[in-house]
């Protein structure tokens, strides 16, 4: 049993041990503890997962265009948000993008929230939750580049401009594409992991005051890093489409 076992991570392992491990077993990954198989990030990750789906679940039947509440205010500035964003980096024809930059914006951040709740933590200050939004963002932007200009003139792209530096632009270009993995996953869980850090350094010396900047920094630091995250996303989907619906 882990030693630090989240209160949320002991839930899912008190009901849900015997399906997951049999469901890990039959992909043949079989859990090194089979009474505990769920994880602090992975039961964190799955807790945001169904506070975004029940908050919007709630939200959808209140939804009026003559009485919008509070929630519906809030969605609304949220799209509107990531609407003028998508406008600015990438123009209009990055609309039809908008709900993906959208999903990736409110997961990372609500992921990145949680954990300042006591007794909670933040699931992407796991590196394995962070590399999973990045290939989640790495695959998006390739088969948006696939699907808009076809599988040959996307790949053509990483030859360069010039034919004859053709053999040395393409590893070039194909390393730099990988490596966007490596700085999206590593940039959002570096400050994450930085950000609790600190804070729990400074509850356990000093619980109730002094650690309040701090998480009020932390706040600040989770909306920017989401914000960052889908702001990275949408300059790469912008490269990846044609260049006359990228400059549009």
């Amino acid at each position: 049993m882990p030693e630090h076992e989240l209160w949320v991570t002991a839930l899912f392992n008190a009901f849900l041990a015997g399906p997951t491990t049999a469901a890990l077993r039959w992909l043949h990954v079989p859990p090194e503890n089979p009474a505990h198989p769920w994880t602090n990030f992975v039961a964190m990750e799955v807790l945001v997962a169904l506070i975004i789906i029940l908050l919007f679940a709630l939200l959808r039947p209140r939804l009026s265009m003559d009485r919008p509440g509070k929630g519906q205010h809030l969605a609304e500035m949220v799209y509107g948000f990531v609407g003028g964003q998508t406008d600015s980096v990438i123009g209009h024809r990055g609309r039809p993008y908008v709900p993906f930059f959208g999903a990736i914006f409110v997961f990372i951040l609500c992921a990145n929230l949680i954990g300042a709740i006591p007794t909670l933590e933040s699931p992407t200050m796991s590196p394995a939750v962070t590399l999973g939004c990045a290939l989640a963002a790495f695959c998006f932007y390739n088969s948006v580049g696939v699907r808009t200009q076809g599988p040959f003139r996307y790949l053509k792209h990483f030859l360069g401009p010039v034919w004859w530096l053709s053999f040395i632009m393409f590893p070039i270009e194909v390393i730099s594409n990988l490596a966007r993995l490596l700085s999206l996953t590593v940039r959002l869980f570096a400050n994450m992991f930085a950000g609790e850090l600190v804070i729990f350094a400074f509850i356990s010396m000093v619980p109730l005051v002094l650690p309040l900047p701090f998480m009020a920094l932390h706040i600040f630091v989770a909306f920017l890093q989401a914000y960052i995250f889908m702001l990275l996303t949408m300059v790469y989907v912008g490269e990846a489409l044609p260049h006359e619906a990228a400059h549009s």
